[in-house]
């Protein structure tokens, strides 16, 4: 869904990438957030040696991070409002060897207080996909005004 199709999108998408772009994490790793839709993101990351580990594979912390972060994203946009991750459940299926690596999340249950998310990520070599890693999250819904009290380091 776009803001196109849906307006009141377009306020929330706007909020999450101001935010999302005074993520120093998201910046030190060089993470893009491709994809925003009500209730899905999509981050992907390129290759680069000081994100691989000893085997040449993108180091799992990488994985574990683009799900982290693209579940609780895609929480926020389904509900508007912000969120933290309460625990997530990481399967790697294969080692993550390619060019770029992709999270795609989607919300599987929004919620007031607890949204249920899954994802999936996928290794990239010569525009051929392979399914690296799966997850499921639990996000926890943050009350605006617990949010507004909560001042970011990154301000």
């Amino acid at each position: 869904m776009s803001t196109d199709t849906d307006p009141g999108f377009t306020e929330i998408a706007e909020r999450i990438h101001s935010n999302v772009g005074r993520q120093g994490f998201m910046n030190l790793v060089g993470a893009e957030l491709s994809k925003l839709a009500r209730g899905e993101c999509t981050i992907a990351v390129a290759r680069r040696p000081d994100l691989l580990q000893q085997h040449g594979f993108f180091h799992g912390g990488v994985t574990a991070f683009l799900v982290d972060n693209a579940t609780t994203i895609a929480a926020a946009t389904s509900r508007g409002q912000p969120a933290l991750t309460a625990e997530y459940k990481l399967n790697l299926l294969s080692p993550a060897v390619g060019d770029k690596l992709i999270c795609r999340a989607r919300v599987i249950k929004p919620g007031r207080q607890v949204s249920v998310v899954a994802a999936d990520v996928f290794c990239v070599t010569d525009g051929v996909e392979k399914h690296t890693a799966t997850a499921l999250a639990s996000i926890a819904m943050l009350n605006e005004d617990v949010a507004a009290t909560t001042k970011s380091p990154a301000a």
